[in-house]
């Protein structure tokens, strides 16, 4: 297993996290057991919000580490003021409505706690200055964006600098081997692709903490998904996954993929995972496991070294490598 730093956290973080985007329904009924088989397999960062499964998805995990005395050896990764249906909710009131709720739920502070979604009509200052008055308190250890353009990312942190606050520390954003192409939720931030390179380059020149969500593209390189049967998926989350990524040079990518996991014994999973913790970033992959089996094969994929022709080639900059 690789680790990494966030500045503010005095553990060691596992580059490749635990994702909970569980139902509700979900959280309750495995509940115990997910925590402990994800625990057991070799996870120790898990990466939660406020809204996954209507706040069950926080209880479940909280109420875990209490019985299982395990919160020394956890890193809590939580997020929260994302929008609803109503409005946006990126406001210092929300903000701290979302942690209060947050921290009763865990019974226990939040290593890292990200702002799920942005609404840049609202300026950095309030929202810096509410962050830091929940870091003064220990009720956060550090804090950081979800979603948030890498622009608005700099804005607040030259405020903090400014007026000797702290800033933002990390940064969770969409990076994977497949281009996405169409957002799969609304105000989505991507740094894949030709629209994503001012992005790329800004985490490179930075090396800001970044926790890449869906770095798996929702399934895409399971081989499920094919340009053939993509109007044939129902279910919520294959739709979603058909939308952002089924497209020509997707399929060329996975291909690619394939291929290469033939000749190295591996999945083309694990090429697509290996592919991100091989950036010139630095980048935790953010993986919602369902089993100890498939946590094992994550982490031997993020022990893989990519060469730089296999990288390129892998993204179709090469024709062979």
């Amino acid at each position: 297993m690789r680790f990494g730093q966030v500045d503010g956290i005095d553990k060691p973080i596992s580059r490749l996290v635990q994702g909970t985007s569980m139902k509700s329904v979900e959280a309750r009924t495995r509940g115990f057991a997910f925590f402990d088989e994800m625990f057991e397999a070799g996870m120790s960062a898990f990466d939660t919000a406020h809204q996954y499964g209507d706040g069950d998805v926080e209880r479940v995990l909280g109420k875990w580490l209490e019985q299982r005395g395990a919160r020394d050896q956890v890193v809590i990764i939580s997020k929260g003021a994302h929008h609803n249906e109503d409005r946006k909710r990126v406001t210092p009131f929300d903000i701290s409505s979302d942690l209060f709720d947050s921290l009763a739920r865990l019974k226990t502070y939040i290593d890292l706690y990200l702002l799920h979604r942005d609404d840049e009509a609202v300026p950095v200052e309030p929202i810096v200055e509410t962050l830091n008055e929940h870091l003064r308190a220990g009720r956060i250890h550090a804090f950081g964006a979800s979603n948030w353009t890498h622009q608005r990312i700099q804005e607040a942190n030259d405020y903090a600098c400014a007026h000797k606050l702290t800033p933002f520390a990390a940064s969770s954003i969409h990076i994977s081997l497949a281009e996405q192409v169409k957002e799969p939720w609304r105000d989505c931030i991507s740094i894949t692709g030709a629209k994503g390179r001012a992005g790329h380059e800004w985490y490179r020149q930075t090396q800001m903490p970044l926790f890449a969500w869906s770095s798996l593209a929702g399934g895409f390189f399971t081989g499920r998904f094919r340009a053939d049967n993509l109007d044939t998926f129902t279910v919520e989350r294959d739709v979603e996954c058909t939308v952002a990524y089924g497209y020509a040079d997707n399929f060329e990518r996975l291909e690619r993929a394939q291929m290469l996991a033939v000749e190295k014994g591996l999945t083309a999973a694990q090429i697509a995972l290996a592919y991100v913790i091989n950036q010139p970033l630095n980048v935790f992959v953010l993986v919602g496991h369902q089993s100890a089996a498939e946590v094992r094969q994550n982490l031997a994929a993020v022990d893989l070294t990519l060469t730089q022709p296999e990288m390129n080639w892998l993204d179709l900059r090469r024709d062979t490598r």
